[in-house]
């Protein structure tokens, strides 16, 4: 009888190391990749390299010397590419997943940021000079229009209804908007000094306009063309998310130490949040159930409730975190794991979400700052 029940015992503690095992390895692997499916992220230096990582095995697989500087990187929703655009090169580029081929797009001086059309079929960027917003025919890989904006243009963002294009002129201190389809310059709408970023509500009826020079934010009614009201910050933003229903817009601030919520139908500040020593970025989840934030002066990610206002212990990283990215397990579930660019430490941290603890570290050799995600 007792050999029995060792034999019992043993086969139980067999199961369960096995099914642990499972576990720990669909957390590595998502358990949708099959053997000829990879997923893999692209980080961005400051050398001009993007550094490939293999997602299932947590590790750099390849290196890729662009030579310019990166201002801006991001992934194709359905094609099989990343795309971003170099300041210093005066391009937009676009890096074809399953060939490891870089393309360049000359597009004019100090391009800053890109955004897609909601379709995927354009991409939008700037040109400081000589003023000009540029469209892009992502098939064929070549300009497609381009109209003369205010000066200094940082930014162009499409609106969700795909009617409008947002341009953020930062000399000029105004939002220009155009027609989406034409390019044509439809309106001026003066905001607050030198404006950096620009986010559009679900509805395409307002705009919330940040400067990383000044603790202020503008509020701009698109349909009207016409500012609606100057938001006071507490301390100068580095960052704006938008929850995902368009009810509340999150502002990151260091100097503030935290979170300032803003009320996008009151347009009035509905809460605070402290954080850390200095919060400079976030990511929030597609439910806007969870936000990480990264606090560059601890090497800290702190994980958000922020429907119920509540904060986690914190996570610790390398040194100065600031771009982060969620990498799913399965198709339409939550992130399995977050991943953190680690500036000062120069690696990509990988956390898991169920937990909110660190998995690795994985070097990359010099400053990471963009990533761009990709399965194919």
């Amino acid at each position: 009888m007792s050999h029995s029940r060792n034999f019992r015992v043993y086969f139980a503690l067999v199961l369960l190391l096995v099914s642990a095992t499972v576990v720990l390895l669909r957390e590595h692997r998502p358990s949708f990749l099959r053997p000829n499916l990879h997923m893999y992220a692209y980080v961005s230096s400051t050398d001009g390299s993007i550094t490939t990582i293999d997602l299932a095995r947590l590790q750099a697989v390849n290196k890729l010397n662009f030579g310019l500087n990166i201002s801006d990187l991001r992934e194709h929703a359905t094609r099989d590419e990343v795309w971003g655009v170099s300041s210093s090169g005066n391009c937009a580029f676009v890096l074809d997943t399953p060939s490891n081929q870089i393309t360049r797009i000359p597009i004019g001086s100090s391009p800053l940021s890109i955004d897609f059309s909601p379709n995927g079929d354009r991409l939008y960027t700037t040109a400081a000079n000589p003023d000009q917003l540029v469209a892009i025919d992502v098939a064929s890989r070549q300009i497609y229009g381009r109209a003369h904006t205010n000066p200094d243009p940082v930014q162009a963002r499409i609106t969700p209804d795909a009617k409008n294009i947002l341009v953020v002129n930062r000399r000029a201190a105004v939002l220009s908007i155009h027609d989406a389809r034409t390019l044509q310059f439809l309106s001026s709408v003066p905001v607050i000094p030198q404006p950096d970023e620009v986010l559009i509500t679900p509805d395409s009826s307002l705009a919330f306009v940040l400067s990383r020079t000044q603790n202020r934010l503008s509020v701009v009614d698109i349909a009207r063309s016409v500012p609606i009201t100057n938001l006071e910050l507490a301390g100068t933003p580095t960052q704006m998310l938008l929850k995902p229903d368009g009810g509340e817009l999150y502002v990151i601030s260091p100097a503030a130490h935290g979170l300032q919520v803003i009320n996008t139908w009151t347009h009035e500040l509905a809460d605070t949040m402290l954080l850390g020593s200095a919060p400079a970025s976030a990511i929030l989840s597609n439910d806007a159930g969870r936000m990480y934030v990264a606090d560059r002066a601890s090497d800290r990610i702190t994980p958000v409730d922020i429907l119920n206002r509540r904060v986690a212990r914190p996570i610790p990283v390398g040194s100065s975190p600031s771009a982060m990215r969620f990498a799913p397990s399965d198709p339409d579930t939550k992130p399995a794991m977050l991943l953190v660019a680690d500036e000062a430490s120069a690696d990509l941290a990988v956390i898991r979400t169920r937990t909110d603890s660190l998995i690795t570290l994985i070097p990359l050799g010099s400053q990471p700052q963009r990533l761009a995600l990709k399965t194919f």
